[in-house]
């Protein structure tokens, strides 16, 4: 049973997550039942980097032993994501010649293609994580989704390359492999959450992602079914608990439960009358507060996170032009009114992306802050199902994102230490 069981690791600055997941072989599909999710606060970890091994190591292991505790499976290998201001995305394209005589395209030309993809101008202190083939051009010929069995001279591959620094890339590894647990892959986190969250029509009709967590937004745009731009926000939920910590001059802890218990990013529907005491949230010194006042708080700085998301889809001229809106995911996205921030700032439709796909036996996979966990379950499943395939077959089934996901295991061995 153990080569059935696959494991999502989600390493995030305010929690750690594991989500633990059985494959269950149908006559339709390959299904995916959650048999065990489980989160415990992490230490050691800053925006998604490791800024203390030891505290990271023993937040780990501590999540591992509950979720062992939880599902009485042994865990032993896991799908790790990685995320965090230290992301790189940028386009490359990849241009070979077609090997047979007679031009028909093989599987092995579009493997070529995408190596060639890959030899682009990193940084020195940079790995490449993905190679995500957007599309094909034959001999000019541009817009070929699945090129293999075609005809053709000259083969070129547009792609875009996710890169990591190498040092943070080393941490986590490291980190993870002292806790004894083996890495099937790392894989971008909010790439991961896709697979969780997106149907394939919103990717294709263009859609914008953002997991909100406790220091950054992860942020992934998607358009006819592949990646378009993907980008990291140093914003999260923590800065609008400090924003109400400095806002009513009271404690982080205080700060934190008036944001999850009262919070809300909408500041109209308030009468003068609404107002809270600090010393119900536990501060020491009873004082009466405006709710309007925290709202409004809250509402400046989720204002500033949707203006920084709608900047980057300026970048790509997006803005305001994505038919599937913006689906927003993570555990700061539960605070209310958010939905309604986003609609009016980045003029498009929003709504909240809970997990898709699989079944469950607890209601955690339904919690916004486990999506990511989730789509690394998702993700691992989908390349476990396809291993025993040739690779046209992967590439014929899996469209844009996924398309290189089968070599990347290869491509990251070169990545730990």
């Amino acid at each position: 049973m153990s080569d059935q069981i696959i494991t999502g690791l989600d390493i995030g600055s305010s929690h750690i997550r594991i989500v633990v997941g059985q494959v269950i072989p149908s006559e339709e599909k390959r299904e995916i039942h959650i048999i065990g999710a489980v989160d415990v606060p992490s230490e050691g970890i800053s925006k998604g980097a490791i800024t203390s091994i030891e505290d990271a190591v023993s937040s780990v292991s501590s999540a591992l032993e509950q979720a062992e505790r939880v599902t009485g499976v042994p865990v032993n290998s896991a799908w790790v994501g990685i995320s965090g201001s230290h992301i790189l995305a940028q386009e490359s394209k990849g241009v070979v010649g077609v090997s047979r005589s007679d031009g028909e395209i093989k599987e092995e030309d579009v493997e070529r293609s995408i190596e060639a993809a890959r030899t682009v101008a990193t940084p020195s202190n940079y790995e490449i994580l993905h190679v995500l083939p957007k599309s094909f051009t034959i001999d000019g010929q541009g817009g070929i989704k699945d090129p293999v069995g075609m005809t053709g001279i000259r083969l070129e591959v547009d792609a875009e390359i996710i890169q990591g620094l190498s040092s943070q890339i080393k941490n986590i590894t490291k980190c993870v492999y002292r806790t004894g647990l083996d890495i099937e892959d790392l894989v971008l986190s909010v790439l991961s959450c896709a697979e969780a969250v997106l149907t394939p029509r919103q990717k294709e009709l263009g859609v914008v992602l953002v997991n909100i967590g406790a220091t950054t937004a992860s942020v992934i745009v998607f358009e006819e079914g592949d990646v378009l731009h993907t980008a990291v926000i140093p914003i999260g939920g923590d800065h609008i608990t400090s924003d109400i910590a400095i806002g009513l001059r009271t404690s982080i802890d205080v700060a934190e439960r008036i944001k999850i218990e009262q919070g809300t990013a909408i500041t109209k529907g308030f009468s003068k009358k609404d107002e809270i005491n600090l010393a119900d949230f536990g501060a020491q010194d009873e004082e009466m507060v405006s709710l309007k006042y925290v709202a409004e708080i809250i509402e400046a700085r989720v204002e500033e996170i949707m203006e920084k998301i709608d900047t980057e889809l300026k970048k790509i001229d997006r803005s305001g032009m994505l038919p599937a809106g913006v689906v927003l995911t993570g555990g700061s996205a539960k605070l209310k009114g958010i939905v309604e921030v986003a609609k009016s700032k980045l003029r498009l439709p929003a709504s909240l992306g809970y997990s898709m796909g699989v079944t469950s036996v607890t209601d955690k996979t339904q919690d916004l802050g486990f999506s990511t966990a989730v789509g690394l379950v998702l993700w691992g499943g989908e390349i476990v199902g396809q291993k025993s395939q040739p690779l046209g077959k992967i590439l014929g089934k899996i469209k844009g994102v996924d398309k290189a996901s089968g070599q990347v295991k290869k491509w990251i061995k070169s990545l730990i230490p």
